[in-house]
């Protein structure tokens, strides 16, 4: 039997003395690296009896408490469930490991059963944990809760805790509490700014979240990486990339998630220059090319028109996950390689891989930019349906309302929506209206049109749309009385909006807005 050091209290000097007396226990510590190494042991501890002491059985909880993929939280919690009377130490462990895991929610009722069934009273490390799982299993009210008895407590001072329920609030968009819990911390802690920071950002308050950036007394690489982060969430592209060159200039290293918001900023403005830059970037310093990071690249390439260069990337590397082929597919689709992207998708049909719904609107868009219109059927109505088992989806209608539209077959694109599962959105009824208008079907544009303004009344498309196909077929007055009714619910036509990238900066032009005295040259050659 192993020697009795199971005291409330153990100090650390006989934990570590009695470790080194067991050998298994010492090669737990020392050289247990996998699942497999563990279990091993935890055999002969079990056969050894050495497992019925307390500090031996909190090891093995520990390791197997670990995130994948070098534990496991099951057999983490079958070795819990053998251990007599846990001690703190157990209960925080297993509440820890399970509030990381992929069932946050057992890590609540574990808390729960703590409070009511053991006479352990959780302590400053247990609060962290549970508070993680309550914002995982978006459960902040809840959290709320038990935000109440920690102030009951007179744990609020603590950092850890503070900082576990800042993150909470922000997370669900509790922004109110998430504040004032915020404005009362005293200490200028980091890691609260940076919560703030991403929790502002993911709720749309980017504006709030840059100036809280602005007046940060210290930052970290996190808290670069969150604002760029955030500006890529909230459409703010340029700002991303600016805030991106100042970082460099600070000698900050970007993360990994951050260069992928970046490759994502690059394609949205058409910044090519950026964009070349952040994958030399990503190869000069051996940045693993994952799957979600080559998609990434992929993707900015294409969105730039840079198609070869997309290609090369796609071909060369060798984790192609689906993303990375869907991706690839439509870039081709919509840069004008039909065929390639149809005979991609045939080439993806061959791989281990299978076609999932983004591949069909890849290949959908595909047939929609030929006229392959026969294909488009087969592709929606048969591979779909039948060989894939795919449901489709409202982008899937709407490719196939645009197919039917263009070619002139508006009975057929009408039949398709009639016989939709779900309620057609404005960008099906858009679509539909404008192959009316460029088919001169009048009574189903006025069919279009109505949906279209029920969904969206302040929607210009559809007045002017039907003003245009009144006016095409000599109907002035009707195109009039269009133009009054925009007029008199203060429509306005949404501005056309474009930009080009010189020297490596982006510039953004609108419709009918007035050049700067910098642009008169270009509009001048122009």
């Amino acid at each position: 039997m192993p020697p009795s050091v199971c005291s409330s209290n153990p100090s650390s000097t006989s934990i570590s003395k009695f470790i080194s007396e067991q050998p298994y226990l010492h090669m737990l510590e020392t050289k247990c690296r996998t699942m497999t190494d563990l279990k091993k042991i935890h055999a002969h501890l079990i056969k050894s009896g050495v497992i019925k002491d307390k500090i031996a059985a909190s090891r093995v909880l520990a390791f197997s408490s670990k995130s994948p993929p070098i534990g496991d939280i099951n057999y983490a919690n079958l070795v819990f469930t053998q251990i007599e009377n846990p001690n703190l130490f157990s209960w925080n462990t297993i509440i820890r490991g399970f509030s990381e895991s992929s069932t946050p929610q057992y890590a609540i009722h574990l808390f729960i059963e703590m409070l009511n069934t053991s006479q352990v009273e959780p302590f400053l490390l247990t609060y962290p944990s549970v508070f993680k799982a309550y914002a995982r299993c978006g459960l902040a009210k809840d959290g709320a809760q038990l935000h109440g008895r920690i102030i009951k407590l007179g744990l609020g001072f603590d950092t850890f805790i503070r900082n576990a329920l800042l993150h909470m609030y922000v997370s669900r968009g509790f922004l109110v509490e998430a504040r004032k819990l915020f404005d009362e911390a005293e200490a200028e802690d980091v890691v609260s700014w940076n919560s703030m920071i991403m929790g502002l950002a993911k709720s749309g308050e980017i504006d709030y979240s840059w100036r809280l950036f602005s007046k940060m007394p210290t930052r970290n690489d996190i808290s670069w990486n969150s604002m760029i982060s955030g500006f890529v969430r909230n459409g703010k592209w340029t700002e991303a990339l600016n805030l991106f060159s100042t970082m460099q200039k600070e000698k900050i290293k970007p993360s990994e998630f951050t260069l992928v918001s970046l490759l994502n900023a690059c394609g949205h403005l058409g910044a090519l220059e950026q964009g070349n830059w952040i994958y030399n970037y990503v190869k000069r310093n051996n940045v693993e090319l994952n799957v979600i990071v080559v998609t990434a690249i992929i993707d900015m390439y294409c969105k730039c028109a840079n198609v070869e260069m997309a290609w090369q990337v796609f071909e060369r590397v060798p984790n192609k996950g689906l993303s990375s082929w869907n991706s690839m597919i439509l870039g081709l689709a919509t840069n004008g390689f039909e065929d390639e992207a149809i005979k991609l998708f045939a080439r993806l049909q061959c791989t281990s891989l299978k076609p999932d719904s983004v591949s069909f609107i890849g290949v959908l868009t595909a047939c929609n930019h030929s006229g392959l219109v026969d294909k488009a059927k087969d592709y929606f109505q048969l591979l779909m349906d039948k060989e894939y088992g795919i449901e489709p989806s409202i982008k899937h209608y709407g490719c196939m309302v645009d197919i039917l539209g263009r070619a002139g077959q508006l009975e057929e694109a009408e039949e398709i929506i009639t016989s939709m599962k779900m309620e057609p959105d404005a960008v099906i009824w858009g679509s539909l209206l404008s192959a009316c208008r460029s088919h001169g079907n009048i009574a189903l544009a006025r069919w279009s049109a109505e949906h279209l303004l029920e969904l969206d009344p302040n929607e210009s498309s559809g007045y002017v749309l039907m003003a245009n196909m009144y006016a095409a077929s000599g109907q002035f007055e009707e195109a009039m009385d269009e133009r009054i009714s925009m007029k008199e619910k203060h429509i306005e036509k949404e501005q056309g909006c474009s930009s080009v990238q010189v020297n490596g900066e982006v510039h953004e032009f609108a419709s009918g807005r007035k050049l700067d005295s910098e642009f008169n040259g270009i509009h001048y050659i122009l």
